[in-house]
């Protein structure tokens, strides 16, 4: 007669009691057939084949290890099938793992190891499945197959994949939305944050490089298209979602390629645009609005002020100086009129913090002072011409430049009075 869990009782047929005592006296008694457990387990047959062995076997436990050792005997009798159907539990699974080793029990934990493999694990359970299974010798080695590490060529295409899908302009269809999008985000950057050995080699290669870039080409021209909607004169405000929805994608690539040694990509970009994303930004339909996302962009502008004032990507002097021409009066006439709707209302959230502005007023100091003197000279006086004189200061810059200036020209008049010394001596 089988019982709910399909163990079979053969009380009346047995031959050979197992009586199973724990530290603390406790002690049940197993009904079981002698063939049964010379063909189950080696541990039971060796015990079985001495003469002195009589109608008892004796297993002695600790307290804790008691229920896997009911667990393993109850299974004894079951068949194949039934015994992989019998497992509801990793944590059961793993503890009569570790009993049917020590008992020789091929079967049953040839059928823990098969449960084990294919169900999920919580956190809890795989950090004592990484614990535990490695001392279990070469027959349970095979549930660490989905936690070993795997070969370049495997890292690299997961890798490929993740930026291919993280950086797609084609939405998923329903019901996922961008979600999947995200995820794939996520993902990138984790495996970045990783320390995986494999990592700097996967980020080296050409072909990531490659698929890389073509992910930062997607978005940026996401990015425009998106903008350039919200010129058209319509009510609809997924316009303006979208183009927040691009912008967040563009700031990821540009976290993603800076970890990646490819930040001057992502710069070469950014000025190559923008002079259109102020252009619209600047539109008389925008002009009062959309401060939100005039914030964002001036955030992720900062990134390549940074970037490039601090030398990490090293760009023409040509291209350094379109750089700031291009930012610097845009974020001199927009900060005031941040700071202006931030005083009047409470709690607006779209200011420019203190950090942000030294980091700003900081990248573009640094940048100005490694340009050519007149392009310095210029952007000097451009900005002390301008009405808005308190941001960014760029009282620093100035002092370098005449510092520089007045050493120049000594260094001019010292060179022109050796040669002239030189001439009348001959």
């Amino acid at each position: 007669m089988e019982d709910s869990s399909g163990l079979i009782d053969i009380t009346n047929t047995s031959d050979v009691t197992i009586r199973l005592t724990n530290n603390k006296g406790k002690v049940e008694l197993f009904y079981s057939h002698s063939s049964i457990l010379k063909e189950k387990s080696k541990y039971f047959a060796d015990k079985l084949s001495d003469s002195n062995c009589g109608a008892f076997l004796d297993i002695r436990c600790l307290d804790n290890e008691y229920e896997q050792h009911v667990e393993l005997l109850k299974r004894l009798h079951l068949s194949k099938d039934t015994l992989l159907e019998s497992w509801n539990s990793v944590i059961s699974a793993l503890g009569v793992l570790q009993l049917a080793i020590k008992f020789n029990c091929q079967e049953i934990a040839e059928s823990c190891v098969l449960y084990l493999e294919a169900v999920p694990w919580e956190d809890k359970e795989e950090d004592l499945i990484l614990k535990v299974v490695p001392k279990l010798g070469p027959v349970a080695m095979s549930i660490l197959a989905r936690v070993q590490p795997v070969d370049f060529s495997a890292t690299k295409d997961v890798f490929i994949s993740a930026i291919r899908f993280a950086t797609s302009i084609v939405s998923p269809s329903p019901p996922f939305g961008d979600e999947l999008k995200t995820s794939a985000q996520e993902q990138v950057e984790y495996m970045l944050g990783d320390d995986d050995e494999e990592i700097p080699l996967v980020i080296a290669d050409e072909q990531v490089k490659s698929e890389s870039k073509k992910g930062l080409l997607n978005i940026c021209f996401a990015f425009n298209k998106d903008l350039s909607c919200l010129l058209l004169q319509t009510d609809d405000d997924s316009a303006e979602k979208r183009v927040m929805q691009s912008l967040s994608d563009l700031s990821w690539i540009c976290n993603i390629l800076s970890k990646m040694d490819l930040m001057k990509e992502f710069v070469d970009q950014w000025i190559d645009f923008s002079s259109q994303v102020i252009g619209i930004l600047e539109d008389k339909l925008l002009e009062n609005s959309m401060w939100g996302l005039k914030l964002k962009i001036i955030e992720l502008n900062w990134k390549v002020l940074d970037a490039v004032g601090y030398g990490n990507v090293i760009i023409p002097a040509a291209r350094r100086v379109e750089l700031v021409k291009t930012w610097l009066p845009f974020i001199r006439k927009t900060k005031p009129i941040l700071d202006s709707i931030g005083n009047e209302e409470t709690g607006y959230p779209y200011k420019m913090d203190d950090d942000l502005c030294q980091n700003i007023e900081g990248a573009i100091v640094a940048l100005l002072s490694a340009l050519p003197s007149n392009d310095q000279a210029d952007i000097l006086a451009d900005w002390m011409n301008g009405e808005q004189l308190k941001y960014p200061d760029l009282s620093e810059a100035f002092e370098i430049w005449c510092y520089r200036t007045k050493s120049a020209k000594r260094r001019l008049v010292e060179g022109l009075d050796r040669v002239g010394k030189a001439t009348v001596s001959l």
